[in-house]
């Protein structure tokens, strides 16, 4: 997930004290979760793991959810006040071997797929809920929730989802406070991530000879790129966090000799409060023209509501589909709550000489799945270089793990408070 804005890592980190049997049962914590493979629908066996593991550390009512969270709580169910820590336990694929290097710092780096995103920040929240406990939640009447969600990788986003169902104002509380683990470096707290809407193009037609006047099937895939691109100049916005930004995920084309077909993935990544009606009423136009040589029936479930399905155009084998999904709204939280001012606070008493600085980031993350719904103050905060992200050089340095995990410990009692 790309970031705009805000700096990187300090040029020194904080010195302070240490329990060094602590540190170790800390940086075993995130080394064991990073060691147990969860590529995204198959996070089952770390969710265990992790479960135990919170359990183990006197986080309770531990378990495994109906979506393979792995959830642990600290503090009374009916407490007055509910904050969630709310990390993903899935990953990207790729194999990085897992082993801690010397880089010459105290405590190494930690090399593997998940490290920075998001084992070592869902790891950080384990440990400092860990150190804080169930006496300290029940003395604040504070709930506590740790999850280790499923699917945010795989856009589909499963185990927020899950958790919006239980929390929901109804069956159980809707949280007074969120904090989504997601790597922006110890000493930076991210406020906002930008929307997305994916969108999937299916083209069939008679296949035509490559010097004759037909332009081909792979025409309409190209089309509809440039229309994207003119509705992302047509956003404006000075920066990349408030422009529309198009990509081209995918397009491949086949024939059987009889007919030639074009398949072509795109994503729209869309600045806060983006009209996704107009952009649909586009699409619709768009598919229109391209669709003016079918005279087969039409069938369209669009929805401006929640942008997701299907416009489609057949006619014997000529065929022309537009689908939508994947659609999530931009977030920018409120950097004024008393949850920002926490952590704000927490970061000057670990690191006295750093400054804290603000990011927003221009991919998606559970923060779009669940603050329409919640609507609660909400951060996202964990260590780790976030342009390691989904590449082979995957590393968290565990210097700054402990770093992060001293400062959710500090930001979590103000906001008891």
């Amino acid at each position: 997930m790309m970031d705009t804005g805000g700096g990187g890592r300090p040029d020194a980190l904080p010195h302070r004290s240490r329990d060094a049997s602590r540190d170790r049962s800390e940086i075993e914590l995130v080394r064991g979760l990073v060691s147990v493979p969860s590529l995204s629908r198959h996070e089952a066996a770390a969710s265990g793991w992790l479960a135990s593991e919170m359990e183990a550390r006197g986080l309770e009512r531990c378990q495994v959810d109906g979506a393979l969270n792995a959830v642990g709580e600290l503090g009374e169910p009916d407490a007055s006040r509910l904050v969630v820590l709310l990390g993903h336990i899935d990953t990207v694929p790729g194999n990085i071997p897992v082993r801690i290097e010397d880089d010459g710092s105290p405590h190494g780096v930690l090399h593997g797929r998940g490290s920075v995103d998001a084992k070592g920040p869902l790891a950080s929240f384990v440990a400092a809920a860990a150190r804080l406990g169930g006496d300290w939640a029940r003395a604040h009447d504070l709930r506590l929730i740790v999850a280790g969600a499923t699917e945010e990788e795989a856009a589909t986003s499963r185990g927020a989802h899950h958790l919006l169902k239980r929390l929901n104002g109804r069956d159980e509380p809707v949280p007074d406070f969120c904090i989504i683990g997601e790597p922006s470096h110890w000493h930076r707290v991210t406020l906002g991530y930008k929307g997305r809407l994916l969108i999937d193009l299916l083209a069939r037609r008679p296949s035509s000879h490559t010097a004759g006047p037909e332009a081909g099937v792979g025409i309409t895939a190209f089309d509809l790129w440039q229309r994207l691109e003119a509705v992302a100049e047509q956003s404006g916005g000075r920066t990349s966090f408030e422009r529309v930004l198009p990509s081209l995920r995918t397009i491949n084309t086949t024939t059987d000799g009889l007919y030639d077909t074009v398949r072509a993935d795109y994503g729209l990544r869309l600045p806060v409060d983006f009209d996704v009606a107009a952009l649909i009423a586009e699409l619709e136009d768009w598919f229109g023209g391209a669709a003016a040589d079918i005279d087969g029936p039409l069938f369209s479930d669009l929805s401006a509501l929640d942008a997701t399905g299907t416009i489609r155009r057949e006619q014997g084998h000529a065929s022309l589909e537009l689908s939508l999904r994947g659609y999530e709204v931009g977030v920018r939280a409120d950097r004024h709550s008393p949850l920002v001012r926490a952590f704000l606070g927490a970061i000057r008493t670990v690191g006295p000489e750093t400054r804290p600085k603000f990011v927003v980031k221009t991919g998606t993350c559970d923060m779009n799945i669940v603050w329409p719904v919640w609507h609660c103050p909400i951060v996202a905060y964990g260590p780790g270089d976030s342009t390691l992200d989904h590449t082979p050089n995957e590393h968290l340095e565990l210097d700054e793990y402990l770093l992060a995990v001293d400062t959710v410990e500090l930001a979590l009692p103000p906001v008891a408070r």
